[in-house]
């Protein structure tokens, strides 16, 4: 794997942030995009809330998602090992 960082500058929920990192620049815009959608979706829900609490209320929406996927693929896993040892 390269040292070479991309740097992109993206819009989320309105504002500007230049983004570095290893992973390609369109896999870094669709990160942003992923985190900007979701901002908007809870905004669009709770039109009284300001930008911070959008944000760390996105952040929870998002954690929760990587959670249960987290859960998912361990069980996913444990259910493969056990294939594994019946068929050894």
């Amino acid at each position: 794997m390269s040292d070479e960082r991309n740097k992109i500058t993206v819009d989320i929920y309105g504002q500007q942030y230049r983004m570095v990192g290893k992973a390609s620049a369109s896999h870094l815009r669709s990160v942003a995009n992923f985190v900007d959608a979701k901002m908007r979706e809870v905004a669009d829900g709770n039109t009284r809330l300001d930008t911070a609490k959008i944000a760390v209320l996105s952040a929870l929406n998002i954690a929760d998602e990587l959670h249960q996927l987290k859960e998912e693929y361990d069980e996913l896993i444990r259910i493969l090992e056990e294939e594994q040892q019946r068929g050894e």
